[in-house]
This record gives C-alpha cells, structure tokens and sequence, in this order.
C-alpha cells in the first residue's frame, strides 16, 4: 500500500542516483547541484533526450524546495490567474502508479484578499509534463476547509446581491432587501450542490410574517468557476467546514521563475 512521503525525508538524490556526495550537503547545495540536471535538459524535451524519471526529478526537486523554503512560513502564489498568500503547514507527495497524489494544507490562506481559516488540498492523478513552458494536471482535486461567517458574508456584501447580510451574535445570519422593507434571520447549508435556506423568522416592515409564508426552496448551484461541485458546506458555531471537489485541472509554470522564486523567497506562479 502506497504511504505519503515527506520531501523534507526524500532527498532528491534518491531519485535520480547523483551520488554519494550530495547526502552531506545542505538543501541549497543540493539544489545548485541539481540544477542542471532538471532545468537544462527541458530545452530538449522535443529531441526525446529526457529519461523517464524526469518527472520524478522534477516532482521531488520542486516540493522538496517549496516545503524548505516556506514551510511553517508564508507563502504567496498567482495560481490560475488568483493571488494566494498562506503559512505552508504540510505539503506531501506519493507516486500512485503511473502519477503521483499530493497533499497540502495551508493555513491563514488570503485568496484574493478574502480569508480562509484553513485549506487542505489533496490533489489526484497528478502529472508533471516537462516543456517550456513545464505543465502540471490533476485528474481530480479534493478541497477541504474552514472560514469564518463573517468572512463568508463580508464576500457576499460584495456581490450583486438583493439583499445586505450581517452575522448575529448566534451565528445566525440577518438578511435585510434592499428594497423591500422585508428582514429575515436565516441559516444555510449546501449539499451535493443545492443550496437549503432555513428562515428562523422574518419581519415585514415591522411586522412578524408567518414562516409558511416565507419557506426558501433549495438552490440548486450551477456553472461554478471551473465546473466545481461543493459537496457540502455547513455552519459550525461560527465557522462554515466546506468540501469542493474539482474535476481535471491543468496548469504551467515556467520552471527558471519557480527555481528563483523558491531561492529568493518570493511569489511562485501558476498559470
């Protein structure tokens, strides 16, 4: 049975044989040392001159790197197109036959400026293609997590919405119309992609309307960016746990820009 590995326990050199003396070196000097046998060879991608453990060498290089690099500090990416900072907590890889599965959790996440307490990303069916520029796909990806409500409602304030949200001392949250006069104190769920508002009590300019009167029905979630699924999510005191799931992904990176972002510390970009 397949166990997740540790970068930080697999050196590079186990991979790819380099020798002997790259075992008392530090990370760093294995890095410079490796650093034309995963970076130079790419320009002859198209000649076929590449062994079969490429992927191996550039799966091991890179999260061995990131992990040294940022882990237990903060990380900022561009990842398909968004701004992502975090603190990297756990970033672990496994080969699962032919690919490879990742897992890696995130805390303090910030994505596009909006907060997220806690991630954890599990990526499957991952395969690394060496190229210029080098592509990354996953034939699924697993997303689990928690955000506060007030966060929740503070993104929903920003959207073309009818109503004007705010979180009540119970978690709950009131929903005033814009337009209408109309108040109510409601609780939502999601599972398998429908939406359920449960309406605790309602008021009409003043007025305490009936809930028979006021029943939501479900919501069924369509069209989500990058044809997500949200699997479910659910209040939890005041945190909302989450589970999205995403079909096949694909993404590049220019492998020069990752090398110097994880030697310089600065952002790594995924496009």
């Amino acid at each position: 049975m397949a166990t997740y590995f540790d970068p930080k326990s697999w050196s590079p050199s186990r991979a790819v044989d380099l020798g002997k003396r790259l075992f008392d070196q530090s990370w760093l000097e294995q890095w410079v040392t490796v650093t034309t046998s995963w970076v130079d060879p790419v320009a002859d991608l198209g000649m076929g001159t590449v062994t079969a453990l490429m992927p191996d060498v550039l799966m091991t290089v890179l999260s061995e790197g990131i992990l040294s690099r940022f882990g237990g500090q903060e990380l900022t990416a561009t990842l398909l197109g968004h701004d992502v900072r975090a603190t990297l907590q756990v970033l672990k890889v496994r080969r699962r036959g032919a690919h490879f599965q990742t897992k890696t959790v995130l805390s303090r996440v910030h994505w596009d400026a909006h907060p997220v307490e806690a991630v954890t990303v599990i990526a499957h069916g991952v395969r690394m293609i060496p190229g210029v520029p080098t592509k990354v796909r996953a034939s699924r990806i697993d997303v689990e997590g928690t955000l506060t409500v007030e966060a929740l409602v503070g993104w929903l304030n920003e959207q073309p919405l009818d109503w004007s949200l705010r979180v009540e001392q119970n978690g709950l949250i009131r929903a005033s119309h814009r337009t209408r006069r109309l108040t109510a104190l409601i609780d939502a769920a999601i599972t398998d992609d429908l939406l359920t508002i449960e309406v605790h009590r309602a008021n009409w300019l003043g007025f305490r309307v009936p809930r028979a009167l006021v029943r939501a029905p479900g919501v069924r979630l369509t069209d989500l960016p990058h044809r997500a699924r949200v699997a479910f999510a659910a209040r939890d005191e005041d945190l909302i746990r989450f589970r999205v799931e995403l079909p096949e992904m694909t993404g590049s990176f220019d492998l020069a820009q990752m090398r110097s972002a994880i030697v310089a510390g600065t952002t790594l970009i995924i496009f």
